[in-house]
């Protein structure tokens, strides 16, 4: 819900090394009505300044009435407590075989990091709301593959959940997980998760935070735009390859179903989502028709 804002105001709170201030309200313009969901996962979760950063990036989204929505993932620290717990994980395909006891693991640990996003925003001012299994459930699921036990597929998005949040002023906070039959909870890749979402809300971007710069063409140069069929021949010509290829089908996914953007961008490098949505140049690979 954007909102008529003062370039007096907008000092106050702009960080020292973000995107030209005065060109701000142009892309507040821009952005007034639409939604933005941006998905905060990969190995840059466990850096505690990167995610300072990220968290005062939500904040001053949110300060200029911009509608984000925050889908998070949780692979690092999942890993680090079932290592702890010295439960050992197989894969298939890059997703992690999920058993009942993983399962509890990986709820809880999703549950408690979203918990953190939410207060750690609440601290700046910012009015964050949690979104998960145990509480207003926005992801209805059905399991991807039986070898792969617990993993689910988004079925259904509540939406209303979330739109009842941004209506109040609040910014979502979704953790990667849902429910399925018998009220049995089921994992989600993050990236699933949050493409599954800003299709269901048809947002004007979907931007995906991790710890590359984007995508690279065959010379490993960074292409800054690129239309979903060249993506695909990049993944033919094996350009693209390992885990960045589902990262891509959910991107080309998206595009193709209402989303009007996406874009992958280095979530370490400082208030690379304000300058993503605050200039013309962006930040990392946009992928859009």
């Amino acid at each position: 819900m954007s909102k008529n804002i003062s370039l007096d105001e907008i000092k106050k709170f702009w960080p020292e090394k973000a995107p030209n201030i005065n060109i701000v309200q142009k892309y507040i313009k821009k952005y007034e009505k639409e939604k933005i969901v941006i998905k905060y996962g990969g190995n840059v979760l466990i850096d505690r300044k990167v995610f300072n950063n990220f968290i005062s990036d939500i904040n001053v989204l949110n300060r200029l009435g911009l509608s984000i929505i925050v889908v998070h993932g949780g692979g690092p620290r999942i890993k680090r407590e079932l290592a702890k717990k010295k439960i050992i994980s197989k894969f298939i395909n890059g997703l992690r075989v999920t058993d009942k006891n993983i399962i509890d693991t990986v709820e809880k640990v999703l549950i408690d990091f979203n918990k953190d996003i939410v207060n750690s925003l609440n601290k700046l001012g910012s009015d964050a709301a949690s979104f998960h299994t145990k509480t207003e459930n926005v992801i209805e699921v059905e399991p991807e593959k039986e070898e792969l036990g617990f993993v689910g597929i988004p079925t259904k998005i509540n939406d209303n959940l979330i739109h009842n949040a941004l209506n109040e002023n609040k910014i979502p906070i979704i953790a990667p997980l849902g429910l399925g039959k018998h009220n049995q909870t089921y994992n989600i890749n993050g990236d699933t998760a949050a493409s599954a979402i800003a299709k269901k809300l048809k947002s004007r971007r979907l931007i995906l935070m991790t710890n590359v710069e984007g995508v690279y063409d065959d010379q490993k140069k960074l292409i800054s735009e690129i239309k979903p069929f060249d993506l695909e021949n990049l993944i033919k010509w094996k350009v693209v390859q390992g885990g960045m290829i589902p990262k891509i089908e959910n991107c080309v996914d998206a595009v193709q179903n209402g989303v009007r953007g996406v874009v992958i961008l280095d979530g370490r490098k400082p208030h690379s989502v304000l300058h993503e949505i605050f200039s013309d140049m962006g930040s990392g690979t946009l992928i859009r028709e």
